[in-house]
């Protein structure tokens, strides 16, 4: 009896929502590397739609747990990938960091993630979305985007099937580097109107671009809202040394958390996934 006690307690763990730590390949054609990830699932049996959390130049913070924890709420296997622990990377936000990883890495490590996840019995292997945080942004974009996806298999990436199903970026960088580009999947943006790390005029005339060739592609700008509005504890300060191509002298980026903006972005968060993953 105590036996068939505890494996019920093991089984509830199991089915309950809890988070645990794993490792997957990314799919780096001939070297594929060896990435860490935490998972945080709903309780049940699934199978759940699932997102992909990739993280900013700082590497993982809290605020991406708490992001897991809400997606699982809400019925959404999450998996927080670390692309700098494994590579022993301590950050990428200062210019010309020694740090730098290839540019192609995090894409693969997406692309790993999503290959792990559509490997699981308690995923839907056809709705799993990507979502990225500044940085991290810029990565959830490229893995929807056709010329990227295109660009990955010249170098001999075998993407999975059917892909990601769509894709968030939250306040994220190197939209001025996909302006001329074409998401084949949903896009969401969230960004907020007083951003000087990753200016929100660049993010929409991306998206704009986007929309007017026929992407779906959205953007929703918050009135006076900083980087990292939804990192809750976030005081208002200028983060000194971070490299920012936006300001003289390529240093600097205004932060702050905004509980108006970060209310808003969990809204819209929702609303597109269940339009998109739900389905």
């Amino acid at each position: 009896m105590r036996t068939r006690a505890l494996a019920l307690v093991i089984l509830a763990a199991l089915l309950g929502g809890c988070a645990g730590r794993l490792t997957f390949q990314s799919v780096t054609p001939g070297a594929p590397e060896e990435i860490t990830a935490t998972l945080t699932r709903p309780p049940g049996r699934g199978p759940f739609p699932a997102v992909v959390l990739l993280h900013g130049c700082g590497g993982v913070s809290p605020q991406l747990t708490r992001w897991a924890r809400w997606l699982a709420d809400r019925g959404h296997a999450a998996l927080v990938v670390d692309s700098f622990g494994p590579r022993k990377v301590a950050g990428d936000c200062l210019p010309d960091s020694p740090d730098d990883i290839p540019v192609t890495a995090r894409f693969d490590d997406a692309m790993g993630a999503l290959r792990w996840l559509q490997s699981q019995p308690f995923i839907r292997p056809d709705r799993v979305a990507a979502m990225g945080f500044s940085q991290g942004g810029v990565y959830a974009i490229s893995v929807i985007n056709g010329p990227s996806l295109e660009r990955a298999q010249r170098r001999g990436v075998k993407l999975p099937e059917p892909g990601f199903a769509a894709a968030v970026g939250v306040y994220p960088g190197g939209c001025f580097s996909l302006v001329k580009q074409l998401v084949v999947r949903p896009l969401l943006v969230l960004i907020g109107e007083a951003d000087d790390w990753t200016p929100a005029a660049i993010c929409k005339e991306m998206t704009d671009s986007m929309r007017a060739r026929g992407a779906a592609a959205a953007i929703v700008i918050y009135p006076g809202a900083y980087h990292y509005f939804d990192v809750e504890g976030q005081r208002l300060e200028v983060l000194p040394h971070v490299g920012n191509d936006s300001r003289p002298g390529g240093r600097g980026a205004t932060v702050s958390y905004q509980a108006e903006a970060a209310a808003g972005a969990f809204r819209q968060v929702e609303s597109f996934l269940g339009a998109h993953l739900a389905r």
